[in-house]
């Protein structure tokens, strides 16, 4: 099937240069494993998980099943004063998962939802234990929350942010970011060990400044994802949950992309050894066939919000929140098929072994070619980073992933960064195949 013969005009592409793609358009007709089907009949490795989502690789047999058996069942039933079989089962799942007492779910429909959805509880929370005075939000530069306009005005990519002004929530401030790029430029499954607090500012400005008795929460990605996968400095997280805890402060992770085996656990929060207030997800939940996202609370913060409304009526809502498709059967069971698979495979365990391969042959194959400035590698991904070419911003990045894709490898380039992260299933000789075509790139810009 040529290109000419689908009708491109109607479909404007997100994220993406669509001059650029309507001259040499990037259209996948099929799936199976580790690949792609091009429309022009082409092999093309998955080499980031189709967004971060499919980890357990395209056309899984069981989630299809699950998804097919549904759809004979029950197509769709309302979330509202109703619910259905498969949210339950899949919200227990997910629950049980979590760390801690993580252990409340309100679904939605994707990483940009829970992320508004987080803060949603957070002020609700606040106002139910009579504090409704905090709502100051604290995110971080260079943080992705989805495109919501609470996810935009927490995440701190100035792009995602720049044209929409006074749109934006007003009361929020951003952490430093979390990489030094002098003294950690290569990082390969470690934490970086920094000779300064990167979270004195927190204490010593940004409380100060707003009083620590007006803020809500903070949300953070405990990986820098979106951003192009910035490891936190060693011990950062555990220092934020201090801190928060110190101050009355809901934390946040956003772990839309680190969630559901990305760093050979279940979550980054255990990766990392702390428990968060809330923890949103979405993404690899689903393996990517449905959207599904969600958030898991903590007991204390359901038991406030159920606890203030002791003394109203029984049919009053106590949370005015929610989404057509929450807790979507179609959705729940592949996600309920998902997780089952994860598990059946220890897939999650063989991100964890087949990330250090990752890493390891990025780190070989690419450190010292023309223009790479960093690599960093944790769990299963790993990125490369490049100069700049003066005036052109992200137009290297953007012309290596063009020579990959020409060569049957996608990579995602974001910014000047080049990230792989692949499928939970992929082999040595998937990394080898990636990797090379990657290095012959960069070397040819």
């Amino acid at each position: 099937m040529a290109f000419n013969d689908i009708r491109m005009d109607s479909q404007w592409l997100p994220f993406t240069p669509n001059r650029s793609f309507a001259k040499d358009p990037r259209i996948f007709v099929a799936a199976d494993g580790m690949h792609f089907t091009t429309h022009d009949g082409r092999q093309v490795i998955d080499g980031i998980s189709s967004l971060w989502c499919v980890g357990a690789g395209h056309n899984r047999k069981p989630i299809n099943e699950a998804i097919k058996k549904q759809l004979d069942t029950l197509d769709y039933g309302t979330a509202f004063s109703a619910s259905n079989d498969k949210a339950f089962r899949a919200a227990d799942m997910i629950a049980g998962m979590a760390p801690g007492d993580l252990n409340k779910v309100l679904f939605c429909n994707s990483g940009s939802e829970a992320a508004d959805t987080s803060m949603k509880v957070a002020l609700a929370y606040h106002r139910a234990r009579g504090e409704g005075h905090r709502n100051i939000f604290i995110g971080r530069e260079r943080g992705y929350h989805g495109v919501g306009f609470g996810g935009m005005s927490v995440g701190g990519i100035p792009a995602n942010r720049k044209v929409y002004g006074t749109s934006l929530l007003p009361r929020v401030d951003h952490l430093r970011f979390i990489h030094d790029p002098v003294n950690h430029a290569y990082i390969h499954n470690q934490e970086p060990v920094w000779s300064e607090d990167p979270l004195l500012e927190l204490e010593n400005r940004i409380l100060p400044l707003h009083d620590a008795s007006n803020i809500a929460a903070v949300i953070v990605e405990p990986v820098a994802g979106s951003a192009g996968w910035y490891i936190p400095p060693q011990g950062y997280l555990k220092r934020l949950r201090e801190i928060c805890d110190k101050h009355g402060i809901l934390l946040i992770f956003d772990e839309v992309i680190t969630g559901f085996g990305r760093m050979g656990t279940n979550f980054a929060s255990d990766y990392y050894g702390v428990v968060p207030d809330m923890l949103n997800f979405a993404k690899c939940v689903t393996n990517g066939v449905i959207p599904l996202g969600g958030v898991i609370c903590r007991q204390h913060i359901y038991d406030t919000m159920m606890g203030a409304h002791s003394n109203a009526p029984e049919h009053a809502v106590e949370f005015f929140h929610g989404y057509t498709y929450s807790g979507h059967p179609v959705a729940c069971a592949a996600a309920i098929a998902t997780l089952d698979l994860f598990q059946e495979e220890n897939l999650f365990a063989r991100a964890g072994q087949m990330g250090k391969v990752l890493g390891d042959a990025m780190h070989s194959a690419l450190k010292g070619l023309p223009n790479v400035v960093s690599i960093r590698s944790l769990g299963c991904a790993a990125v490369v980073e490049l100069s700049p070419i003066a005036g052109l911003p992200g137009k290297r990045a953007f012309d290596v992933f063009m020579h990959c894709f020409h060569r049957g490898v996608l990579v995602r380039n974001a910014g000047e960064n080049l990230v792989f992260a692949p499928p939970y299933i992929v082999e040595k000789s998937h990394i080898d195949t990636m990797v090379n075509v990657l290095a012959d790139a960069i070397s040819a810009q």
